[in-house]
């Protein structure tokens, strides 16, 4: 379960961000995750509940913010959103895209006391 993973480097990162703004709660964890990033969200919300016991990031709500997984065919230019990993370009069927979003998995912001 690579989730409980992804849990702990969310917790390294509010936790760092807590320490350094003298914060003595976190409410809430905004978060991006992308299409692409391969993400169980329940599992995500599971790891989180049970390592932020006993810490300051008790009860921090994780809000989650989807990314769209969105290529650019370099051929013609056409941006598309990329459904059931098709990379084919629906408008000239060429297959080499440089992808643009989707792929996101990052801390967005933080609500601390």
């Amino acid at each position: 379960m690579h989730e409980m993973s992804i849990a702990e480097g969310i917790y390294d990162i509010v936790r760092d961000y807590a320490e350094q703004n003298h914060a003595t709660k976190v409410r809430e964890v905004g978060l991006l995750l992308g299409e692409m990033a391969g993400v169980e969200e329940e599992s995500l919300a599971f790891s989180w509940r049970v390592l932020t016991q006993g810490t300051p990031a008790e009860g921090a709500a994780l809000k989650i913010r989807h990314v769209p997984l969105i290529g650019r065919c370099t051929k013609c230019g056409k941006e598309f959103h990329i459904e059931h990993y098709d990379f084919w370009c629906p408008e000239c069927k060429d297959g080499v895209l440089k992808t643009i979003s989707g792929r996101e998995m990052q801390v967005e912001y933080l609500e601390v006391d």
